[in-house]
């Protein structure tokens, strides 16, 4: 036979060629001078020719049957495109052209961006999208699996020097704390291996004594704000280390300050005065806006995903102000005698707590939503005689609002209905944050703990305590940040003496960072001394750091 005086190294050759020759040519004689060459192939060589011949196979379907007629493959695909994972696996033991079509790289990858997976690839960074889509499903039933019982690692992000907590915030797992000492302090739970973790401030020619207390701290993805008692604001550029790239001064004490989700663009609330201050095209900072209020801010926050001028929104006590660069001082909601208790907005509605004149008039305290386009009042929601503690909507699932009650009650609303979808009974001292997505909610209380529930079950998976007040909750798919920060910034016992640090840790305040992608229980994590470089020059007995001599443990 002449397959017998193929040479084995020719053969590969001669499969591409017998393939695309058998396919195209209809000659009885020349397909079964094929089918012997391949079956004296396959013997040597069976599954990278049998593989080479299937995928030529598959490229060559021109026609899919559907029932008594016959479809061009891109039309056949268009027509499985609306198909799901169940209907697709089912179409695939059909026939094996369905099979080959249901696995189509092309739906596969659709169904991963459907799903929000891997959302920046494109289709040529996978074979197999398939596999991926299951991989990623697989992961996210782990995930799952750990946060409901509390499997993980948990760490004490921790800072001795700088006396007393002040306040906290974070961004994709990037925390920023503030304390007494005036000092900042960032840690990367992701890497843990953060390359500014002190940012220093702005030193003047008489900053000889102390420095003043942190008031407030932001951070987002490119950006750290922190706000001083005396007034001064910094901004550091995470890139660029620990300089701040820009700073200013206020004459009063600040209430307030925003930093927007993303972008470069911090407002500041002091006295009677809301200033904004963005970079120009050339990349230097300046004022924006000054706004002139008539009452002192109690709430501020920067709408996102703005184009053109920055849109401000600020509750000053009864009265909440929409601050555009092109109508300053428009009044959003005004009813005199009833204050603002919490605030939180989204790119297109602003949501608000409001504590009336309650027994008096028989009027409960409610939840308000405005459209901040038409100005417009859409849902009052909410009837309760504690006030409203904590709102959060910009980071809430699409319709819904979970809010935070001094009658201890977490409860989740329905923005399509105006109804409570369910009402939790969280904490003995009243909420103080709160947080929700798709499946769960995380809280936190004024007593210090910290609760994780199910809401669709309406259960409480498990709880964690710590000493002062939860004042900041952030977590995504994976961790979870918490902050207990004390209401007291010169606790009794402590020394008086400037420079002095043993203030005892039961007064500092804790930040705890989880972690649910590693498959261990949180009493077994990692110690905070195997993660830490201990790069401080100074310190005392109790900084562990310092009396270990290890750089990396």
């Amino acid at each position: 036979m002449l397959c017998c005086y193929v040479k084995e190294s020719q053969s590969d050759f001669c499969l591409f060629y017998g393939t695309v020759m058998a396919l195209r040519i209809q000659s009885p004689f020349f397909i079964l001078w094929y089918l012997l060459l391949l079956s004296s192939c396959m013997l040597k060589k069976p599954n990278n020719l049998f593989s080479l011949f299937f995928f030529f196979f598959q490229n060559e379907i021109n026609e899919v049957p559907f029932f008594d007629i016959q479809l061009p493959y891109e039309l056949a695909l268009k027509i499985f495109q609306y198909l799901g994972k169940t209907e697709l696996g089912r179409c695939a033991q059909v026939s094996r052209t369905w099979k080959i079509l249901a696995e189509d790289e092309v739906l596969w990858y659709r169904l991963c961006q459907q799903e929000g997976y891997l959302l920046d690839m494109s289709i040529s960074d996978r074979s197999c999208w398939k596999l991926a889509l299951k991989s990623c499903r697989a992961r996210e039933r782990t995930l799952k699996t750990n946060w409901k019982n509390r499997i993980g690692g948990v760490s004490q992000l921790q800072y001795e020097l700088g006396k007393i907590l002040c306040d906290v915030h974070s961004c994709d797992g990037v925390v920023i704390a503030g304390y007494t000492s005036g000092e900042v302090r960032l840690w990367d739970t992701r890497t843990w291996d953060y390359t500014a973790p002190i940012l220093e401030p702005v030193h003047g020619p008489g900053d000889a004594g102390p420095r003043p207390h942190v008031s407030f701290v932001r951070i987002n993805s490119s950006l750290a704000v922190a706000a001083y008692e005396d007034g001064t604001v910094s901004i550091w550029n995470l890139m660029f280390g620990r300089e701040p790239i820009h700073h200013y001064q206020h004459n009063q004490r600040i209430q307030a300050l925003a930093l927007g989700s993303e972008g470069a663009t911090v407002a500041t609330a002091s006295g009677f005065e809301v200033k904004v201050e963005s970079p120009n095209d050339r990349g230097f900072w300046q004022t924006t806006e000054t706004f002139e209020i008539q009452k002192l801010v109690n709430f501020l926050n920067l709408v996102p995903d703005v184009t053109g001028s920055p849109v401000t929104v600020a509750a000053a006590e009864d009265v909440v102000y929409l601050l555009k660069a092109e109508d300053p001082g428009k009044i959003l909601h005004s009813v005199y005698g009833q204050p603002v208790t919490c605030l939180d907005v989204s790119a297109h509605e602003a949501a608000f707590g409001v504590k009336t004149f309650g027994w008096l008039l028989n009027e409960p305290n409610q939840i308000l939503l405005y459209n901040l386009e038409t100005s417009q009042c859409l849902k009052k929601m909410g009837n309760s005689i504690g006030d409203f503690t904590c709102v959060n909507l910009q980071n809430s699932p699409p319709n819904m609002l979970v809010t935070g009650n001094k009658d201890r009650r977490v409860r989740v609303f329905d923005l399509r209905k105006s109804e409570s979808l369910c009402s939790l009974y969280a904490h003995q001292l009243g909420v103080s944050a709160v947080q929700m997505d798709d499946w769960k909610i995380v809280s936190g209380g004024e007593e210090g703990l910290v609760c994780v529930w199910d809401h669709r079950m309406g259960t409480k998976l498990w709880e964690m305590y710590a000493r002062h007040p939860v004042r900041h909750i952030w977590f995504n798919s994976h961790s979870l940040i918490t902050a207990n920060i004390p209401d007291e910034k010169n606790p009794r016992g402590t020394s008086i003496v400037a420079d002095d640090l043993t203030t005892h840790r039961k007064h500092r305040g804790i930040i705890y960072a989880y972690e649910f992608s590693v498959d261990q229980l949180a009493v077994e994590s990692i110690l905070p001394i195997c993660r830490s470089s201990y790069d401080e020059v100074t310190g005392y007995n109790y900084n562990i750091g310092l009396s270990v001599p290890y750089d990396n443990i």
